[in-house]
């Protein structure tokens, strides 16, 4: 038996865990190529317009595995944490798939709800096993082993790796000394798709420039960010999104600008981006948002990125400028 997984949507988090997972059960798992512009045009001719961008490719990577598998991996993820939820279209994209009209695999959709407690997981892995005709213990068993390597894979994420080079055995760490750095944050699918976010990560790094995002944040940084909402945020992706904002505004020291990436047509990212850009002008701390889709080209990307890496090199250069008796001082010295 051989399971496809998709490179796309949840992969950037939970790839770890599914390869894994697989291995221990003895399942065949291949995963789909870095998407390109074939992924990209297959699944937005197979889904409805009004989908968002990281859906469309999702259904693509969908589509390039077919051919190849027995069972294509999408996971309906309801909630990932109590009292907290996923994005609506990632509930419905097993429904969306399987009513697209295109020739499909069947799909091992297991419901991740972890809003119902261990109840809620153990329905997941009962109905995996069933699917993959593997007994219930074992499946547990290969279960609690993945979340060993979730942990190991956190590691390497702090340590400056993308989730890509993590998963793949990249060795690359961050450079010493204090370069320029800048947080680029947003749904994992968003950041670290090559196609999707134009390889915004590796352009900066190839100007020198340091990158942290949230995956590479500790937990707890996170939980401090979130600290500052005067009430909880319900959705998992965008906590993650919004405490690492909130931290880095709050401690200038960490990153010197952030830019955020979001996705045309994302209700959840349109309020995350909302209470970031206030917070940050509250603060005077250099922010940008940066919304992609399907049709977003390079050249203007390229533009605003220059733009904004002079921004926040001026304002670096004129604080280092300032006398440390304030800029009253600074305009008449030499000047008696």
């Amino acid at each position: 038996m051989i399971v496809g997984v998709p490179r796309a949507l949840l992969y950037y988090v939970y790839y770890p865990l599914w390869r894994r997972f697989f291995a221990e059960l003895e399942v065949g798992c291949i995963l789909s190529p870095p998407t390109n512009e074939a992924i990209m045009n297959a699944g937005a001719r197979a889904v409805v317009d009004e989908a968002c961008a990281p859906v469309k490719i999702a259904m693509g990577h969908v589509l390039a595995l077919a051919p190849e598998v027995d069972y294509v991996l999408v996971p309906r993820f309801v909630s990932v944490e109590p009292r907290t939820y996923i994005c609506p279209k990632l509930m419905g994209l097993p429904d969306m798939i399987r009513q697209s009209g295109q020739k499909m695999p069947p799909l091992l959709a297991p419901d991740i709800d972890m809003s119902k407690g261990y109840l809620g997981l153990a329905r997941a892995l009962m109905e995996t096993s069933r699917c993959l005709e593997k007994g219930l213990w074992s499946t547990v068993r290969s279960f609690h082993h993945s979340l060993a390597e979730m942990r190991r894979i956190k590691h390497k994420l702090i340590a400056g790796l993308t989730p890509e080079e993590a998963f793949h055995g990249t060795n690359r760490r961050r450079k010493p000394g204090r370069r320029l750095r800048i947080a680029v944050l947003g749904h994992p699918y968003n950041v670290y798709d090559p196609l999707l976010s134009m390889n915004i990560v590796e352009r900066l790094r190839a100007e020198g420039i340091d990158v942290i995002t949230a995956e590479m944040l500790p937990l707890e940084h996170i939980s401090l960010g979130l600290s500052q909402l005067r009430k909880k945020l319900f959705w998992s992706l965008s906590k993650m999104v919004l405490g690492a904002g909130l931290y880095f505004v709050n401690h200038a020291a960490e990153v010197d600008g952030i830019i955020l990436l979001s996705s045309f047509g994302c209700g959840l990212e349109s309020l995350v981006a909302d209470l970031l850009e206030r917070h940050a002008r509250r603060q005077e701390f250099p922010f940008m948002q940066l919304t992609v889709d399907e049709h977003s080209g390079e050249a203007g990307l390229i533009t605003r990125l220059e733009a904004f890496v002079e921004t926040v090199e001026g304002r670096i250069n004129n604080a280092r400028n300032l006398s440390p008796h304030g800029d009253h001082e600074l305009r008449h010295a030499g000047n008696p």
